[in-house]
């Protein structure tokens, strides 16, 4: 009964409440982030807190890897050495996980089935990059490279990954993609391996080459749609991938692209600086509801392309989303939500529904983080 009573009170409005401090909000997720942490009997962290059944799911692989580096910006950028100590021991969970092959398993640690997945591995990337920079320890150095190499070995030639797909999403070949791609670039900053780069670029060089003409990417879905219609989550996914690979290949085409699919989605942002949860091919919104998720990469994103090309006018539309965002997270209550991020606003519609998961409110920190810290940092996460 308390789940139908959250979806109601969002959808009358009653939930929302006046942004606090940007220091207020980052506060309150972090230690929610921990205590998804101390909610498993590892030290992954929870998929997700769910409000219908009240209680945690098992510990989540591949987003635990990208919390990582948010946790070890937030300590250092906001004097939080127990978030560093917290993404250390994720980090070495990450590496005991690690399948023999070097991939990463799809699902949670209470998945039926065990199998090595691109996008799963491609996230830990980030975990494992960051931690191995940071600690210098020669064990999840180790875990990097077997990973990264495991990628790239599981490319096909033209730079698309269509083996390995996750058993638990229903989408093949996802132009969503190129945050795998992302996360090797991550790899090559640390290891220095060049195939790692190149096998970015040739992944973001397969994605464009399947855009429509207004920079629209088929397949880019967890799910295979009949109009092809996407989550703000994933498109958020496909941008950074594509912006950050440009950056780092100094491709100006690629850099392009990001700009102007990130554009497309900036003209559909509703008045109160949330975004529909789907876009059609066409670029329109689809839905009444909104991907927080998304919402959140989406700020990050805008805030990232800013720095990178200086079209400084997307940072009103990131702010904007930051703001929506911080008026819907929950700052009181019990632990189990209290500075959490829920998948859907309002919380029972169809992206994670009824759920507060890790992912939503790792992303709503590293855009709060990117606005704090814009004059003083060039990129994050």
């Amino acid at each position: 009964m308390n789940h139908w009573i959250a979806h109601a009170k969002d959808r009358l409005g009653l939930s929302f409440h006046e942004p606090q401090s940007i220091e207020t909000h980052l506060a309150a997720a972090a230690e929610w982030l921990l205590e998804a942490q101390r909610a498993t009997p590892d030290d992954g962290v929870a998929h997700s807190y769910n409000i219908k059944t009240g209680g945690w799911m098992a510990s989540y692989p591949e987003t635990t890897g990208y919390v990582i580096p948010t946790l070890y910006d937030y300590a250092h950028h906001f004097d939080k050495p127990q978030y560093r100590d917290a993404a250390l021991k994720m980090a070495r969970w990450e590496v005991a996980v690690q399948l023999p092959d070097g991939g990463v398993r799809a699902g949670t640690m209470a998945a039926e089935i065990v199998a090595p997945t691109i996008f799963n591995t491609g996230q830990v990337l980030f975990g494992l990059a960051r931690a191995a920079k940071e600690s210098g320890d020669a064990a999840i150095h180790d875990s990097l490279v077997r990973a990264a190499d495991w990628l790239v070995a599981a490319q096909d030639d033209d730079g698309c990954w269509r083996r390995f797909v996750s058993p638990f999403a229903h989408s093949q070949n996802g132009t969503y993609n190129t945050r795998s791609a992302f996360g090797l670039v991550r790899a090559h900053e640390v290891v220095g391996d060049a195939r790692y780069l190149d096998s970015a670029d040739r992944n973001v060089h397969w994605a464009l080459s399947t855009a429509l003409a207004n920079g629209w990417l088929p397949g880019n879905c967890l799910t295979t749609n009949p109009d092809d219609r996407a989550l703000t989550h994933t498109i958020a996914y496909s941008i950074r991938g594509i912006l950050e690979v440009g950056v780092a290949t100094e491709n100006p085409t690629y850099i392009k692209a990001a700009l102007s699919m990130a554009r497309r989605v900036a003209d559909r942002q509703n008045a109160d600086g949330s975004l529909s949860g789907y876009f059609s091919p066409q670029w329109e919104p689809l839905c009444d509801w909104s991907c927080v998720t998304g919402n959140s990469q989406m700020a990050l994103n805008w805030y990232r392309i800013a720095k990178a090309t200086g079209e400084t006018d997307l940072m009103t539309h990131a702010r904007a989303a930051n703001r929506f965002n911080m008026r819907i997270q929950k700052l009181d209550g019990p632990l189990t939500m209290r500075g959490a991020m829920k998948g859907s606003h309002p919380i029972g519609e169809d992206y994670m529904q009824w759920k507060f998961p890790n992912w939503a409110t790792k992303f709503f920190m590293d855009g709060l983080m990117f606005e704090r810290l814009f004059d003083r940092i060039d990129n994050i996460g």
